[in-house]
């Protein structure tokens, strides 16, 4: 199924391109290409001075260039910027950033002509996957520097696994290497594509985190015998909260008709806050969910060249601005991976809670045979160990700060490390919380004679059952949490 921009694009269209949808323009947005694309012509006629069609970039954007060397300047800005390092980004990440980079030149203010949209679309049309290193952008640049060099015949890129040249990949999907003109290769690099295209894919995935996490819970709740009086709905409406009340609804409807619950009734006054704070802390997360994603919905509706252009072709107008500068998307990524880190951390504490035979009332470290078997105890070692790194991956990047470009640049809002971050966080989670799925369906496993299950945790017991069977210290416990982390990231938990 093709995604066609129109107007803009959503996160979810974008992540939805990152997982494999082809984008294309519609007639509107290819006019509006067309007519930017002849704006800067028309400049580049006239001669006018004008931020990056005839200057120099960054520190350099007093230097004029003439006429015979603006398409030169164009590839040297690519072939300049396309110093990244590291490992290389995933293909669903290099799919969203050209996503979003075709979303911001469908506004009609890039000045690119319509043969680099259908370059880039033609890419994502092929799955030719740019090599992309993830490291090295202060705000964006060099990440969509290296996408570009494929459009020019250079750097690497991957079709169905073999690795090729620029120039070989584009021939093989039956296109020549292109000649960039004037600002194409500013525009190439510039904007919040690659921010924009990273945040989209965290969304996506943190949405599925958010909703296991919801699951996973209550298949621990039910396995320690909760006090659902926390969680009636008349008690957490006086906290009003669109994610409180969501979360509240969702453990309701999971652990409606347990037996297990309802012999548990009345057995404490209150459960530890890592069980009944569950829909304070996963509603906060969802709240957070919530707003970062109409941050980028924003950022996607926006203009993030620097500069420009407008007007007609007749009366062309440049505008130099701070555009593709992106406090908003540093500060939405920060604000989400401070959640997910807390939403993980409270995972780990009800995994300790399901393995610590001092509260748990399960056998020791959920083993089915205590002293000779280890059970879950070294595995609640891992979910702790990613809990604390997600604690220190939190701290934010939006305030890092840093001088670039001979003072020109003497603000950086990180944007992208911040997605980066992000989903790196992400990433710790999905591991914390597989290690607290198997826990909690080992510890139901223990107590079927004590009870039913309801018929929403049932759902979620059996979905994990599925794919990993009871532990026995039969197997090594790690090919079981990737195996419950594939789990996580393929699907949306029954409801």
């Amino acid at each position: 199924m093709s995604i066609v921009v129109v107007d803009r694009l959503s996160w979810r269209d974008v992540a939805r391109v990152g997982d494999g949808e082809t984008l294309s323009v519609s007639k509107e947005a290819a006019a509006r290409i067309a007519t930017a694309s002849a704006i800067v012509e028309s400049i580049v006629a006239a001669g006018t001075r004008a931020y990056g069609i005839n200057t120099g970039v960054g520190a350099l954007s007093d230097t004029v260039v003439d006429r015979q060397s603006q398409s030169r300047l164009s590839r040297n800005i690519i072939l300049s910027h396309a110093c990244g390092v590291g490992p290389l980004l995933a293909p669903r990440e290099v799919r969203a950033i050209i996503a979003a980079q075709i979303a911001n030149f469908a506004h009609g203010h890039s000045g690119v002509r319509p043969e680099i949209v259908a370059t880039l679309a033609a890419l994502l049309e092929h799955d030719c996957i740019p090599e992309v290193p993830s490291k090295g952008s202060a705000g964006y640049l060099t990440h969509n520097a290296h996408t570009a060099l494929v459009l020019i015949g250079e750097g690497y890129a991957t079709i169905k696994g073999d690795r090729k040249t620029g120039r070989e990949a584009l021939a093989a999907i039956g296109l020549q290497p292109l000649v960039l003109r004037a600002k194409e290769g500013l525009s190439l690099v510039n904007g919040t594509a690659c921010a924009t295209g990273l945040l989209s894919v965290a969304l996506g995935r943190a949405e599925r985190l958010l909703s296991w996490a919801d699951a996973a819970a209550a298949l621990t709740l039910e396995a320690v015998g909760c006090q659902m009086a926390a969680f009636d709905e008349a008690v957490l409406a006086l906290r009003p909260s669109k994610g409180i009340a969501k979360v509240g609804a969702g453990l309701r409807a999971r652990l409606a008709g347990s037996g297990l619950i309802a012999k548990a009734a009345g057995k404490r006054t209150q459960d530890a806050l890592s069980l009944r704070a569950v829909p304070h802390a996963h509603g906060a997360a969802w709240d957070v969910f919530e707003q970062t994603g109409a941050v980028a919905n924003q950022e996607l509706a926006s203009v993030t060249d620097n500069p420009a252009v407008s007007g007609t072709p007749e009366n062309p107008v440049v505008s130099s601005e701070a555009h593709a500068v992106a406090p908003a998307l540093a500060l939405a990524a920060d604000s989400l991976a401070i959640a997910l880190a807390q939403l993980s951390a409270m995972s780990e504490r009800r995994t300790d809670r399901l393995v610590n035979p001092l509260v748990s009332g399960l056998p020791a470290f959920l083993a089915s045979d205590a002293g000779s078997h280890s059970g879950f105890m070294i595995a609640q070692y891992t979910a702790a160990a990613l809990s604390n790194e997600n604690r220190r991956l939190a701290a934010p990047a939006a305030t890092d700060g840093g001088i670039t470009s001979a003072l020109q640049e003497d603000f950086l809002a990180h944007p992208t490390a911040a997605a980066n971050k992000l989903l790196a966080i992400i990433d710790n989670a999905e591991h914390i919380l597989a290690i607290e799925l198997m826990a909690a369906a080992q510890a139901h496993d223990f107590l079927t004679a004590n009870g039913t299950r309801a018929k929403g945790t049932e759902a979620i017991h059996s979905a994990i059952r599925s794919v990993i069977a009871h532990y026995e210290d039969d197997r090594p416990l790690g090919a079981d949490i990737e195996t419950l982390k594939s789990l996580i990231t393929a699907q949306m938990p029954a409801q």
